[in-house]
């Protein structure tokens, strides 16, 4: 989020959050010369983070494509408290799979106080952070390179999880569903997710609220395969469906 200034996350939300923005509004709202608004959409834009549409700015059609470094700005604080809530609940000294995704990449920001640790992931990010941990072994499982997504894919990735059984698992989503569970807009992400929650004896999903909006075509599990759900926010349950059958805890 550091790539962005205050006005443009705030932006960033709005378009998310409400909709369509006008120029002249955001000018108002701000305080800013239109000539400023169309700069800072301009930046959003060229980070996939919001779409120009006349006299405005509304959020990305296809989420999809984001790169990983858009990716992470969006929610970002959310996703922050997520990770130190999510790491609160792995002790020092155990071993851990870390999956794909941005809010991963918050536990494995929040695990570096931890001692003692082993830590699996595919995660380019999560290995570039774990680089200052103190105390850990660290295994990078090797595939195919995904240079936008800053992750290693494929059937040696998904093999490399199976040698490992591991006392917790976390994985991130694409979208969240009250009835087919967890889900995630490519096959290769689903089969590399659902491999950790079989490799681990507790497994912990980590996803801001905004998966519930969301309804990617693959499915990793259902919700009965999972611990304990890290979010920020209630999940949005329609009306009359069944209590998800694991622990969720709020972050923040």
């Amino acid at each position: 989020m550091s790539d962005l200034n205050d006005r443009q996350r705030q932006i960033v939300d709005l378009v998310r959050t409400s909709g369509l923005q006008s120029i002249n509004e955001l000018s108002a709202m701000f305080d800013v010369a239109t000539q400023t608004i169309r700069k800072d959409i301009n930046a959003l834009c060229d980070l996939g983070l919001a779409r120009r549409v006349h006299g405005g700015v509304v959020a990305p059609s296809n989420p999809v494509n984001l790169t990983f470094r858009s990716r992470r700005i969006l929610n970002e604080e959310a996703k922050r408290d997520i990770g130190r809530a999510a790491a609160a609940l792995i002790p020092h000294g155990s071993s851990v799979l870390l999956g794909i995704g941005t809010t991963v990449q918050y536990v494995a920001e929040a695990l570096l106080d931890h001692a003692d640790m082993t830590i699996v992931t595919n995660n380019l990010e999560v290995a570039t952070i774990l680089c200052n941990m103190a105390s850990a072994e660290v295994h990078l499982i090797g595939g195919i390179l995904r240079p936008e997504d800053r992750d290693l894919v494929g059937t040696a990735v998904v093999n490399g999880y199976r040698e490992f059984s591991a006392d917790f698992g976390v994985i991130g989503a694409g979208g969240l569903h009250s009835a087919n569970g967890i889900l995630d807009f490519k096959l290769v992400d689903a089969e590399i997710n659902r491999t950790i929650v079989t490799q681990s004896r507790n497994r912990l999903l980590v996803a801001d609220g905004s998966k519930w909006d969301k309804a990617p075509l693959h499915v990793v599990t259902g919700f009965e395969q999972i611990d304990t759900l890290v979010t920020d926010t209630a999940p949005r349950l329609p009306d009359g469906a069944p209590d998800l059958p694991m622990q969720v805890l709020t972050a923040g």
